[in-house]
């Protein structure tokens, strides 16, 4: 199409972002912590501040992508990132880390659904491949990201913000020099809105699939936060070294990428599968890395429960925005688009608590085992609204 953003330039947005912020957010506890002597029930209120900044910025952005116009929205929030980046560079002591990371949420949390939303309206490509893509860029800056921010913080904290900054620098670049068609997609067509609405309506069965997916997002989020945030302290109080620990996330890091490569073959040589069961399939090995914990006691049942946890979260993952594509019209994809990431932020947000929680009253098996009961519970009623609404859904281009 003439007037559409190449997939090539939304994608190096994503992983100079993703790069940048990888360089932030694995710091954020030893630095306040060792550094600055922060408590760690402190940190872990500055953490949901941060998670609370992304649900603004991803509720709010998405609104306004359907409303104005999605270039200089998009470049207001990669600008606006840049200059708070600047920020921590310059002054990164208590409290400012604390105001400069909530902002950082914002801006975060707005970034991410602008490029969701463009990603939506890349008409030359298929809706799956889109976001699988981007995924896979997403998750490829994570690797980067996260494999360099150790030395560079060994040798000065100022420098990884000010590594971020550039990458900011040419984040914004992108967007100012290639994002430009952005500014002509129309953002409503006559055929998806009646002449006496202002806004379109969404069919009861597809609101109600939505929702079953939203609450989905929260309550996947919410136990996969288990893995990053309670699970360290559990496997070196079984005697397993921290440094095993901080493996497992590059073995993640690596399968997701693997995985990746595989369902874009998948889907371009087999035809694909339905969104829907490659999403029900994802929570199902999600489920199974709790149940694979629940009895875990070496090294190795750890590295079969990432397995499962990878292969389920780089399966469903991408697949819940895809599938939040099709069933909304393009007048109100940036809003539905928002909608994923900030109930997403949410689940993020609230996971460390509700395991803390759960760990003080009862155990971690405890904590395995409702988190296990939980996945398989949602793969219960996802099953059920989507056999319930199958054949009222409408699908949009």
């Amino acid at each position: 199409m003439a007037h559409e953003i190449r997939l090539r330039w939304l994608l190096t947005g994503a992983l100079l972002s993703s790069i940048g912020m990888s360089f932030i957010w694995p710091l954020t506890s030893i630095y306040l912590h060792n550094r600055l002597g922060i408590s760690l029930t402190v940190i872990g209120i500055v953490l949901l501040l941060n998670s609370l900044g992304s649900v603004i910025g991803s509720i709010v952005g998405g609104r306004l992508y359907d409303q104005g116009d999605p270039y200089r929205l998009t470049l207001f929030g990669v600008g606006l990132t840049g200059l708070v980046l600047i920020g921590l560079t310059v002054w990164h002591g208590w409290p400012a880390y604390c105001i400069w990371l909530t902002l950082l949420g914002i801006g975060s949390g707005w970034n991410i659904t602008m490029v969701n939303s463009l990603g939506t309206s890349l008409r030359s490509k298929d809706g799956r491949y889109v976001f699988t893509m981007l995924y896979f860029a997403q998750n490829v800056g994570v690797v980067i990201g996260t494999a360099l921010v150790g030395f560079v913080y060994d040798i000065s904290v100022t420098l990884l913000f000010l590594i971020a900054v550039i990458l900011y620098s040419l984040f914004f670049t992108v967007v100012l020099t290639k994002f430009r068609p952005a500014a002509k997609i129309p953002q409503a067509q006559p055929k998806e809105v009646t002449a006496t609405a202002e806004k379109p309506s969404l069919p009861a069965a597809n609101k109600l699939m939505l929702t079953t997916f939203f609450f989905a997002l929260l309550v996947f989020w919410l136990m996969y936060q288990q893995w990053s945030s309670n699970l360290s302290v559990y496997m070196t109080s079984l005697g397993i070294p921290l440094r095993n620990y901080s493996f497992l996330w590059t073995l993640n890091a690596a399968l997701i990428v693997v995985i990746q490569l595989f369902l874009n073959w998948f889907n371009e040589h087999v035809n694909g599968i339905r969104i829907i069961y490659q999403i029900l399939f994802g929570l199902v090995m999600v489920a199974i890395s709790f149940l694979i914990l629940i009895t875990a006691r070496t090294y190795t049942f750890f590295v079969i429960a990432m397995i499962a946890l990878t292969t389920g979260e780089a399966t469903a993952s991408p697949a819940i925005p895809a599938l939040v594509n099709d069933l909304t019209p393009r007048a109100i994809k940036g809003r539905y688009q928002g909608f994923v990431n900030s109930w997403g932020s949410v689940g993020r947000a609230l996971g460390p608590l509700f395991g803390g929680l759960v760990i003080d009253w009862l155990s971690y098996r405890s904590l395995f085992i409702i988190a296990a009961i939980g996945v398989f519970t949602l793969v219960a009623i996802l099953l059920s609204i989507w056999l319930k609404t199958r054949h009222d859904l409408v699908r949009y281009q």
